[in-house]
């Protein structure tokens, strides 16, 4: 996996304004809080069904397409190292409510926020961990997700 790592590692560092346009799947929803800036937002029911309605979820700054901080920028960029394309993104900046309501339901006071099968797993720091430690692929696959840095290990190992 390090030299995976390194590619990780190199693609996290370069992504800069305007690289990667055209990389996004259709598979990567960014949905709306649902809350139309009322009650319903940052309440535990809501949320608990918004984290639960997708095997992954991720509250962020912004949306895949245009993070708007760079640890939400690199949530993004390891997700999409591993080849996850299919899940929710929420916007936290569009929705005060929200905002504060996930850091509240998560008792985590930070965002990026990211949700495996409902549970919460943590922000840029531990998932950055978990994709450096191989645990992230574990995960995935408990998820029935297979990282795309298993098959790019496998074609290093027919070389």
């Amino acid at each position: 996996m390090s030299g995976s790592l390194g590619r990780a590692a190199a693609a996290l560092l370069s992504w800069g304004r305007g690289a990667g346009r055209g990389l996004w799947s259709p598979g990567v929803r960014t949905v709306g809080s649902g809350a139309g800036g009322g009650r319903g937002g940052g309440s535990t029911e809501h949320l608990d069904a918004m984290v639960k309605k997708d095997k992954v979820v991720v509250f962020l700054k912004g949306t895949p397409e245009q993070p708007q901080c760079g640890f939400s920028n690199a949530v993004v960029q390891i997700l999409r190292l591993h080849g996850v394309r299919d899940y929710a993104a929420y916007n936290v900046l569009d929705d005060p409510a929200l905002r504060q309501g996930i850091k509240d339901y998560s008792n985590w006071p930070t965002i990026p926020q990211v949700y495996l099968n409902g549970e919460f797993v943590g922000g840029c720091d531990i998932l950055l961990q978990m994709h450096q430690n191989g645990d992230l692929v574990e995960e995935l696959k408990k998820l029935g997700i297979r990282s795309a840095l298993l098959d790019e290990n496998k074609d290093q190992d027919s070389k």
